[in-house]
């Protein structure tokens, strides 16, 4: 499944805990690829990610608890 992260709305962004659960939840991203996008996602650009489907429920639990926002890629 492929998500894209639109924005992250948090107040006060947990910049490490984004970049972990990034690179938790996604299939194909190490941890200094998820730093860098993580870095464009807190400046203000979407970013495309593709995760497992068997993960798919608790990656989008993470993905609201961090306060990000999200959309489907079909």
């Amino acid at each position: 499944m492929k998500l894209n992260l639109l924005s992250c709305f948090a107040q006060r962004p947990d910049r490490r805990a984004i970049i972990k659960c990034i690179a938790e939840i996604s299939s194909n991203i190490n941890e200094s690829l998820s730093t860098e996008l993580t870095d464009i996602l807190l400046e203000g650009d979407s970013v495309e990610i593709e995760i497992g489907d068997k993960s798919s429920g608790s990656a989008l639990r993470a993905l609201r608890k961090l306060s990000i926002d999200y959309g489907f890629i079909e």
